[in-house]
Parts: structure tokens; C-alpha cells; sequence
């Protein structure tokens, strides 16, 4: 089995992911960590000296090399991830991907603190233009979020309730 967790940066992926692959005794990956131990440096990093697109190819190559080489595993994604270099086909043919939907409000505090530390959201200036930036950045991954046959909303993202969800589509297919 090979679940792949889809949604905004905050959504709770790396969290969430955790907790099911204890749940369910598989290995667990984060997509953005694999990427900074293989290139031996941070996001931020990458995106100052190289910009996104070095970066968004590299994550389309790891999470390659991650399905090519992990048949059992949950695979936490980064918010950009289903949304280039048709990564999205990947993950919904090779696992059960699995959508993290939640409001915007609520990852505009979550993010709050995190904001210098992601090269996305770095620039901004407040928690307003935050919630904004997101909005838009939402507004268009969305349509790729929404082919997830999985979705899971808010505070609905329990292991236990996904784990769940999971249960009853593999076994209504």
C-alpha cells in the first residue's frame, strides 16, 4: 500500500502522515526532507540559489525515484507537488492519494510563524497579505487537489477518520 498526502502547505501532511504510517506499520517520507537530505541543503536554500523551477524538478525526480523504489509507504507531498511536471498522474496511479482540505484561515495560523521559512510566503509583509497569498496559491492547485480520490476536511484529518475513509473506499473501490 502507498498513500500519498495532497494539500496546502500547513494542511498537517507531515503530521498526519506519521501518525498512518504508524497506523498502519509502513514506512513514512516527506517529500520536501528527502529533497534537502539529497541536496544537502534547505528549501530556501535551493529556491535563492537555483529558483523554483531547479526546484520543482528535483521534487518531480524524488518523487519518482520514491515511488520506483518504495512499494509500501506514506508519502507526505509538498503543497506544490500534484501541481507540476504531471506529478499529479504519478501519484494517483502508483498510491491512493489522499486530499487535506483546509480553510485557509486556519493555515494562515498555522503559518503565521513559519512564514520565513518558506520561500513562497517569506516576501510577505503581514498575516493579511498571508491569508491573501494564499487564497490565490489555493485558487490554483485546487483543480489539481480535487482529482484526489480521497478528501478529508478540517478537523476531520484524525488518523483514525482517515484511516477510515480509507477502509471504505477500498472496500466500496
Amino acid at each position: 500500500m502507498r498513500l500519498f498526502l495532497i494539500g496546502m502547505p500547513g494542511a498537517g501532511k507531515t503530521t498526519l502522515g506519521r501518525a498512518l504510517a504508524t497506523l498502519y506499520a509502513l514506512p513514512f517520507l516527506d517529500l520536501d526532507e528527502e529533497i534537502v537530505r539529497q541536496e544537502q541543503r534547505s528549501i530556501p536554500e535551493i529556491f535563492e540559489a537555483e529558483g523554483e523551477d531547479y526546484f520543482r524538478q528535483r521534487e518531480a525526480a524524488m518523487l519518482r525515484e520514491v515511488v520506483q523504489q518504495q512499494p509500501r509507504l506514506v508519502l507526505a507531498t509538498g503543497g506544490g507537488t500534484p501541481c507540476f511536471h504531471n506529478n499529479l498522474a504519478v501519484l494517483l496511479q502508483e498510491g491512493l492519494t489522499i486530499y487535506l482540505h483546509v480553510p485557509v484561515e486556519k493555515l494562515a495560523r498555522r503559518l503565521r510563524s513559519e512564514m520565513a521559512a518558506r520561500p513562497l510566503l517569506s516576501h510577505l509583509p503581514d498575516a493579511a497579505a498571508l491569508q491573501q497569498q494564499l487564497l490565490e496559491t489555493l485558487s490554483r492547485r485546487e483543480q489539481f487537489y480535487e482529482r484526489a480520490p480521497l478528501r478529508c476536511t478540517g478537523s476531520g484529518c484524525s488518523p483514525e477518520a482517515v484511516s477510515h475513509l480509507i477502509s471504505r473506499f477500498l472496500t466500496t473501490g
